[in-house]
């Protein structure tokens, strides 16, 4: 690196810092939970995709275990060459009778599985119609496609409908939407977007990262919540499946073998890991059995809503696990989730670029292992810091009792 260009860098960062854009990690020790330590302190953790409490079950981490006695660490190779194994096979079989889809093929992230399903589909003759706050795994997938792109607002079925009449002249034409919109929590009006598709004869994609597990009849997704047929389905056993790391692309039988034969996150990078599978396999298991953990999952979010609420804090309507606390700008959310860290409550602020500026926010989002003590004491928490910080007036009422 040249001093020229170090300097450059280091002007950019500093810049990011003076304007409060600066990201943190910081290091969790031991396993992903309701309740983790950060630095050797105990923290309620409010800010994980570990919708159903998944992420540290003994049976999920028993079956990776087993998985690497019998299949061993890691298949050192792509899926074509030598890196197919039968887990592979019966997961993708599994993944795809749960989602109601003929096929499924697997993927290392759902960030591969969203930036390779476009282009071996789609070229200079089709349109892709998006949603303009799609997840940025989408918006890269897309434009490494040749095909013409046409955005339309969050939601606006009047404006996906104008861009529907734009795209006309294509030869084919898909919609493509979040089904969970994760910085806002919202769901996609797939009903409507779906009967718009079937009166302009396009297709439709639905990332359900932020739905599979826990949204509709056996948590299947948004489009069995919705009630809607769509074409393809992205997501990811990242989150409520587990926690660990792989996506998928599920539809139609010969869609999903032409991406076996031209995705090429897919066609050159490893398989996923034996004990990834096989824990993912469990955890469908567990998730296909799991009404009673989507139960309390929907009913810790209905209550921390209400507890917000009542607080006077100002949040994005909706019904999802993802709430929102609205702050507006980037260093308030910063201070915020500083402040609430010190008082044992780990949440994390989103800010620009990730958001639009002026809608800085903490993200919270419930799971099902946390428990109504839980949700008191940071309840408690987020009271005491949004008083400190000027967010909530002295008067406002106290936790829901």
């Amino acid at each position: 690196m040249t001093d020229r260009f170090r300097a450059h860098i280091t002007r950019e960062l500093d810049s990011i810092e003076a304007e409060g854009l600066m990201k943190r990690e910081r290091p969790i020790s031991g396993p992903q939970g309701a309740r983790i330590e950060v630095g050797g302190a105990p923290l309620l953790n409010l800010c994980a995709n570990n919708y159903l409490g998944l992420a540290d079950h003994p049976a999920l981490a028993a079956a990776a275990s087993e998985a690497m006695e019998t299949n061993g660490y890691g298949m050192a190779s792509v899926r074509f060459i030598c890196g197919t194994a039968t887990l592979h096979e019966e997961l993708e079989a599994r993944l795809a009778r749960y989602l109601g889809m003929e096929d499924s093929i697997l993927f290392a992230a759902c960030f591969d599985a969203n930036g390779g399903v476009f282009e071996p589909l789609f070229g200079p003759e089709d349109a892709i119609i998006s949603d303009a706050l799609n997840h940025a795994s989408l918006i890269d997938g897309i434009r490494l496609c040749k095909a013409q792109r046409f955005r339309y607002k969050t939601n606006d079925m009047a404006d996906l409908e104008a861009q529907l009449r734009a795209a006309q002249d294509a030869r084919f034409r898909i919609i493509v939407t979040d089904g969970v919109f994760s910085m806002d929590g919202t769901i996609a009006n797939l009903p409507e977007i779906t009967r718009l598709a079937r009166q302009y004869d396009a297709m439709t994609l639905v990332d359900d990262c932020h739905a599979t597990g826990f949204m509709g009849p056996k948590g299947a997704g948004t489009h069995v919540h919705c009630g809607a047929e769509v074409t393809l389905l992205t997501g990811t056993l990242g989150k409520a499946l587990g926690g660990a790391m792989g996506g998928y692309v599920a539809g139609p039988a010969p869609l999903i073998q032409m991406l076996r034969q031209r995705a090429r996150p897919y066609l050159f990078s490893n398989a996923l890991p034996p004990a990834v599978v096989a824990a993912s396999l469990k955890a469908l298991d567990l998730v296909e059995e799991g009404d009673d953990l989507r139960a309390q999952l929907f009913e810790n979010a209905a209550y921390w809503r209400a507890g917000l609420t009542k607080l006077g804090f100002t949040l994005l309507p909706g019904e999802h696990p993802i709430i929102p606390v609205m702050l507006g700008e980037a260093p308030l959310a910063q201070k915020m989730a500083a402040r609430l860290f010190e008082l044992g409550v780990y949440v994390s602020g989103f800010f620009f670029p990730v958001v639009p500026k002026g809608q800085a926010r903490i993200r919270t989002q419930m799971n099902a292992a946390l428990t109504r003590e839980d949700l008191d004491a940071g309840l408690a928490a987020f009271a005491r810091a949004g008083r400190e910080l000027g967010i909530i007036p002295e008067a406002s009422g106290g936790a829901v009792s």
